[in-house]
């Protein structure tokens, strides 16, 4: 059953990028996992086939297209495997900072190379000793005639080594009361001077997603480089959030029904004692019960997709999707596995990369005790 939101067009969009994707994306992926990085000429690739920002206006390129394309290219990316995850990142995160507090000089400079995969971007909040406390960020930008000197540190920064434009979470007064006050965002381009990048981190899983550490010392970054006002970055933050939720929860769905699909193959095809796995009704209850969580969750998802892109604001209902999709996508990844024996194990099966790849689902774009804090705090409570 198609979603409301999905037009004819977004069906033919769809049939595009999966024949883009078998041909660029699925015979290199393996090789991008051992590599640990997807190489640049895959983004240029998605931008000349129009597979970047569609939704960006088209005097600067794009296809002013809905958030529906979006949810088919995040879909689609999440079914070649998680480490694609730096791409909705770009398309659907980052690049709306610019779109949305950028003036017309920075669109005009910036969003072109977003949508032709010229320019890579990513957003730097996390910090060393600050989290999901964004309030608590070390960074300073400091006014010095024309330009900010920026210094400090950010951490797990996703698209960190390719990225050549960086929406940088900083304090240009930290000594606003309240902290959040003093908070701005600079962006930062790729040949700044005194910006440079620590190690590309290793991490359990999405091995090919490009994670690492910033380092700022006196990197001078010009004034004209302040996306929106001063002082208003942590209103812009909590701004861009919901679709940023919306994002993770989206990709946390698809690799359920991923993992779901697999393991049904798999254990129709597997025998054990002279029959099918799928024969045992223990089998079939459990892959039930995993088809009904997941079918319950894309429902919710496809109706606050709809309300999203009806401009609602429904922070509690992303954050109940963010927290509950992720934590059932990590459910469904063990049951699955489980279900594999012991080839679950192997490297050569999927479902081995999609059991590493999922749990950071539920720490990135704020942990899932955040989204349960706002839950509660929308109650009432």
């Amino acid at each position: 059953m198609s979603a409301r939101y999905l037009q004819e067009e977004h069906h033919i969009f769809r049939s595009a990028l999966r024949k883009f994707l078998k041909k660029e994306a699925y015979p290199f992926y393996d090789q991008w996992e051992e590599d640990r990085i997807i190489p640049r000429s895959f983004w240029t690739k998605m931008g000349n086939s129009g597979f970047l920002c569609p939704w960006v206006d088209e005097q600067f390129g794009g296809l002013n297209a809905d958030f529906g394309y979006s949810v088919v290219l995040l879909e689609e990316l999440e079914r070649v495997g998680s480490s694609l995850v730096g791409v909705g990142l770009h398309n659907d995160i980052v690049t709306p900072y610019l779109a949305e507090y950028g003036n017309e000089e920075q669109k005009n400079r910036w969003l072109p190379g977003c949508i032709s995969g010229d320019s890579i971007t990513a957003i730097a909040m996390t910090e060393p000793s600050a989290g999901s406390d964004l309030a608590g960020i070390k960074m300073t930008a400091v006014r010095d005639g024309n330009d900010y000197i920026l210094n400090g540190e950010k951490t797990f920064i996703t698209n960190g080594i390719h990225a050549d434009i960086i929406v940088v979470v900083c304090k240009t007064d930290p000594k606003a009361i309240p902290a959040h006050k003093g908070i701005s965002l600079i962006v930062v381009e790729r040949d700044t001077s005194g910006f440079t990048r620590g190690k590309k981190l290793n991490k359990i899983g999405l091995h090919s997603q490009d994670t690492a550490e910033l380092i700022f010392e006196d990197a001078r970054v010009p004034a004209s480089n302040l996306l929106g006002e001063e002082g208003k970055g942590f209103y812009y933050l909590m701004q861009q959030l919901q679709q940023e939720r919306l994002i993770v929860a989206i990709e946390a769905i698809t690799a359920a029904e991923e993992m779901l699909n697999q393991t049904i193959e798999y254990v129709k095809n597997r025998n054990a004692f002279g029959k099918k796995i799928s024969d045992f009704q223990t089998v079939q209850f459990r892959i039930a019960e995993m088809a009904t969580e997941v079918e319950l969750g894309r429902t919710f998802l496809d109706d606050l997709i709809m309300e999203h892109m009806e401009h609602k604001h429904i922070v509690k209902q992303v954050s109940m999707a963010k927290y509950w999709t992720t934590e059932m996508a990590r459910k469904i990844a063990t049951e699955c596995m489980q279900l594999h024996g012991g080839y679950g194990y192997m490297e050569e099966y999927e479902i081995a990369r999609r059991y590493r790849d999922i749990p950071v689902a539920s720490i990135y774009a704020g942990t899932n005790e955040i989204m349960k804090s706002i839950i509660a705090k929308e109650l009432g409570l």
